[in-house]
């Protein structure tokens, strides 16, 4: 009887174990369910809606899109370009699969195996997150190192999982994945991680590095491929290695690939994107600020100010990246050798690279620079008295200082620093389309990090010989002349009080040589002081000024009569501007840089419309251009037309071949005491400008044979075209045609043309000079 009483109760408390068990089971699933219910609900906290899971909130790069379609720089917080699913090779995809959740293309965001596998082995056998997951929590929260918060977060992650699964395509999950990721060095997104590492878009990744991105999932810091430590080096190529045996494992790859790869070292093309690196710099700048007034004066429809570092903007500008590159090649190819000869003068100059002014001229220039310094901003917001900080420029400090064959580490005083980069030529240059005003390069300076003042934009420079082309376009106007009419180079007087003048003017040729009856077209080819001097005091002053401002030239010109001689500051955006008037028959365009700007999801925002006005007609624009083509074909820029090593002055020292024959109109300027040097060259659908010179005008060549605009300034133009020229993948196709010439051309052109005298085209000394 006690047997049974004891069976009964053991089978009574058997019962009662598995009641309570059930209980125990039933409150704690409906426990978790009431718990994913109030995560849901928002009760833990904010949870993403429909409409931001149909558009998440990250910052999102506005790129800047050349008009050959490629990227020349970004403005960003946060450097992240989205891409689509379409833009991704299959290697890259197949390695984030078979790397960080094989089961993708199965599962509905929560992969249940995994997560019991997991469980079980207490993360030994790896994490349990999907893909989606991981796109959730990149997307809308940072894990709490709070033990009960993050469950809280795992719960609300794996909502967002299964939502983010039944709104997007497994592909677009992908792919919104991959735009999320930072993976560090300010590259956010695949997209920008393929450009920095490997310097290409991600669709042209190669299998290995495909698997080196994949690698970095897991850690981006930690597997950086430009690490540079040697343990960190075997631990970034042990990871690659292992992605790309997952792929093996999952039939992506065959064993016999796969040992082609996990050998060799990991090579990358590391190209940081930074706003003071790569491309455009200079245009780049110009462009933030503008965009900076176009976003206040242009806001959204809802009335909120477009953010140009995070609402993902596109702006389509007309610089060809071709064209761009070609001319920040030929800037620094050029001015890296001028630059040698400069300093080589300078050895002998006690007062380098200053020439001819005082002590006291040299300490306000010092002065000036020193004020204008980031270290005087600094020092004088820290309430430093003036002392304190003159003090400081003269206490030695490691610096990292600007030279053309790289960045150098090195010691000195913040003074003589300042001198040391007084000595650099500058440059600004700027191309243009005439009968678009499309802007497609602009070199504002030499090195954007080191020098950020921009010389196309922001720098009006004297100009000297440049200007006599208005003088001329002016007499032709006004007085009906043509490039064939002669006139007489001889002594010119102006007497004291014409044109308000207070002195008598009595301007000299640069050789002090006088050459009789000689045309219009010699004359300007010859940048004859004397000729330009008679001109301007034929038609008067005021109507030369008219003629510059009706070209475009927005500097304040004054009404004397040596403005003949070019003593004007202009920019090289506006001198571009005015002679690209004369290409396009007498019609001025106002340079244009933006094709259109538009919103994330292309929406056109912005459509610059062209403006334009007649200035001169066909006839007249076309007999400037007849003037411009003598400066190249017997003047100082008929070395364009020579070849390599039987070239003259700097082209002889390059070897650079320009053999440029087709015709060019075009005209070189150089400034008293050589402080600037010029060319404005154009064919007939791209016209191009170039300035050399000291960033202050008392730093120059001692003499004409390097410091003339022939030398300075024409080379760039040489390379620069030369280069368009052998490039036959160009985009935008470069005429080498001769001007349109007007039908039925009433003014007399075709002038008798002097062969080149070969003693002439040897020597540079012997050259035509445009001295101001």
């Amino acid at each position: 009887m006690a047997t049974v009483k004891k069976q009964s109760s053991e089978a009574d408390d058997f019962k009662r174990y598995v009641k309570n068990f059930w209980k125990i089971f039933g409150f704690g699933f409906l426990g978790i369910i009431l718990f994913f219910l109030l995560a849901s609900w928002g009760v833990f906290g904010h949870m993403p809606d429909f409409k931001q899971l149909e558009d998440p909130s990250y910052n999102v790069a506005t790129e800047i899109i050349s008009s050959d379609g490629q990227t020349l720089g970004k403005f960003y917080l946060e450097n992240r370009t989205p891409v689509k699913f379409a833009d991704l090779p299959q290697n890259l995809v197949d390695a984030l699969v078979a790397t960080e959740d094989e089961r993708f293309y199965e599962h509905s965001g929560i992969d249940a195996r995994g997560t019991l596998r997991a469980i079980f082995t207490l993360g030994s056998s790896g994490g349990a997150s999907t893909i989606t997951q991981q796109l959730a929590k990149n997307l809308f929260h940072k894990r709490s190192r709070n033990p009960i918060m993050a469950v809280v977060q795992k719960a609300k992650e794996w909502i967002i999982s299964t939502k983010l699964e039944r709104q997007y395509t497994k592909d677009e999950i992908i792919a919104m994945y991959l735009n999320t990721v930072d993976f560090t060095r300010n590259a956010v997104g695949i997209r920008s991680a393929s450009k920095t590492y490997f310097g290409k878009e991600p669709k042209n990744l190669k299998v290995e590095e495909a698997a080196v991105i994949v690698g970095m999932l897991k850690n981006p810091s930690l597997y950086n491929p430009v690490s540079t430590s040697e343990k960190r080096r075997k631990l970034i190529y042990d990871r690659r290695n292992v992605v790309l045996g997952q792929m093996v494992k999952n039939g992506k790859l065959s064993e016999a690939e796969k040992n082609k790869l996990v050998g060799p070292e990991i090579k990358t093309n590391y190209k940081p994107e930074s706003h003071k690196e790569g491309i455009a710099t200079y245009f780049r700048e110009y462009l933030r600020g503008f965009m900076d007034k176009w976003v206040k004066d242009n806001p959204s429809k809802d009335g909120e100010q477009y953010d140009i570092y995070r609402d993902g903007l596109k702006i389509y500008v007309t610089i060809d990246a071709r064209m761009q590159a070609y001319a920040e090649e030929a800037v620094e190819s050029h001015l890296a050798n001028l630059q040698e000869e400069f300093n080589i003068q300078q050895k002998t100059n006690k007062n380098a690279p200053f020439v001819n002014i005082s002590q006291a001229e040299t300490d306000r220039i010092l002065e000036r620079a020193m004020k204008n310094s980031e270290r005087w901003r600094i020092m004088k917001n820290d309430d430093k008295s003036e002392e304190q900080i003159k003090a400081s420029f003269k206490v030695k400090t490691d610096m990292t200082i600007f030279t053309w064959k790289g960045e150098k580490d090195t010691v000195m005083t913040p003074l003589d620093s300042i001198r040391y980069y007084k000595h650099f030529l500058q440059s600004g240059m700027m191309s243009m389309v005439p009968q678009t005003g499309e802007v497609k390069a602009w070199v504002g300076g030499i090195n954007y990090k080191h020098f950020q003042y921009d010389h196309v934009g922001q720098g009006a420079r004297q100009v000297g010989s440049t200007f006599k082309p208005f003088v001329y376009a002016t007499a032709i106007e006004q007085l009906h002349m043509s490039p064939c009419d002669t006139i007489i180079d001889e002594p010119f007087y102006m007497p004291q009080g014409k044109y308000g003048i207070d002195a008598p003017w009595n301007p000299q040729n640069s050789n002090n040589q006088f050459r009789g009856a000689v045309t219009l077209k010699q004359a300007l080819a010859g940048s004859i002081n004397t000729v330009s001097a008679k001109l301007i005091d034929k038609v008067g002053p005021k109507a030369v000024v008219d003629m510059a401002k009706n070209l475009g030239v927005s500097s304040k010109i004054p009404e004397q009569p040596a403005i003949a001689l070019g003593a004007v500051e202009i920019t090289v955006s506006d001198m571009v501007a005015a002679y690209s008037t004369f290409a396009n028959q007498g019609v001025y365009i106002k340079p244009r840089l933006i094709s259109k700007i538009t919103d994330k999801n292309g929406v056109t925002l912005y459509e610059p419309k062209v403006e334009t006005h007649e200035v001169v007609n066909k006839e007249i624009a076309y007999a400037v251009i007849k003037l411009l083509e003598g400066v190249t074909e017997t003047g100082s820029g008929a070395r364009l037309k020579w070849g390599g090593g039987g070239g003259t002055g700097y082209n002889r020292m390059t070897g650079y071949p320009y053999k440029i024959i087709n015709p060019i109109a075009g005209k070189t300027g150089t400034t008293q005491n050589q402080s600037d040097g010029w060319f404005v060259g154009m064919v007939p659908n791209l016209c191009t400008g170039v300035w050399v010179g000291n960033e202050d005008r008392s730093a120059h060549f001692k003499g004409l044979i390097y410091g003339q605009g022939a030398t300075m300034a024409l080379p760039i133009w040489g390379i620069y075209m030369r280069k368009i020229y052998d490039d036959d993948q160009m985009v935008y196709k470069v005429s080498e045609k001769p001007f349109e010439r007007p039908a039925n051309l009433s003014i007399k052109v075709d002038c008798w043309k002097p062969p080149v005298n070969d003693t002439i085209a040897k020597d540079s000394t012997a050259l035509p000079t445009d001295e101001f």
